[in-house]
């Protein structure tokens, strides 16, 4: 909380000072666990307040609220994007998100921990992709702050991307179910109606072709490239679990 509010109005203030225009890189998480779906920008989102995911989705929602008043109170010149899942190539190892999780445990051939029955979605949208809308809102009039959505409207259950990560690793792996996270999304898709009026923009790379791609980064990495300080641990034989 404290990164997201003070750190935007560090920003903000400073923006102020040099006459400049301010990004904020906003959330999906935003929205919540949305009754809305697909989620628009209109949509006020389904937060829980005080849940163990409060701090990252309100405080999201707090930078916005500066934004916005600094937009008005000030003239000053904001931008913000609600970015939805972004993945490829590069991730960190140990950043916690699906992917990269899955990616691993699928080349180390270990099982994919899979939280709850795997029917909930996101909609995953390549790193290119993402910076390409970013830079063009950068680019866009001054008179459109946003907040627009920049994802992938290609949703996905967490099921179904277990089994692409596994066929694309061409991995061994089973899956493991553990229980739901509290608050965790049920369903997470983007309408990017908005982006491609304003900005003209949308997705082209789809998911098995990012998926490629950002394997073949993991593998490099993992076994040859300047990861290979973290040994793969060897092939895992069974599964905790086969209820998933």
């Amino acid at each position: 909380m404290r990164t997201n509010v003070l750190g935007i109005m560090n920003a903000l203030d400073l923006a102020m000072r040099l006459q400049a225009r301010v990004l904020q890189a906003s959330t999906s998480e935003v929205y919540g666990d949305p009754i809305q779906h697909p989620q628009r920008e209109a949509y006020w989102g389904n937060v829980n307040p005080i849940g163990p995911r409060a701090c990252y989705d309100e405080g999201k929602r707090c930078a916005e609220t500066l934004c916005f008043d600094y937009f008005r109170q000030y003239g000053l010149r904001i931008k913000v994007a609600r970015i939805f899942n972004t993945y490829g190539p590069r991730m960190q190892f140990d950043d916690g998100r699906v992917v990269s999780n899955f990616v691993l445990q699928a080349l180390r051939a270990e099982p994919l921990t899979l939280y709850g029955d795997g029917s909930q979605t996101r909609a995953f949208c390549y790193v290119d992709d993402t910076v390409e809308g970013l830079m063009r809102l950068m680019h866009s009039d001054d008179g459109f702050n946003g907040p627009v959505n920049l994802g992938n409207p290609q949703e996905c259950s967490m099921l179904e991307l277990a089994a692409r990560i596994i066929a694309e690793c061409d991995s061994t792996s089973c899956v493991v179910s553990k229980p739901l996270p509290q608050d965790d999304p049920r369903q997470r898709m983007p309408d990017i109606s908005l982006a491609q009026k304003a900005l003209g923009w949308a997705p082209v790379v789809a998911l098995e072709e990012g998926l490629r791609l950002t394997v073949a980064d993991f593998r490099k990495r993992l076994f040859v490239g300047d990861a290979a300080e973290q040994k793969p641990a060897g092939l895992k034989v069974g599964c905790l679990s086969e209820n998933a």
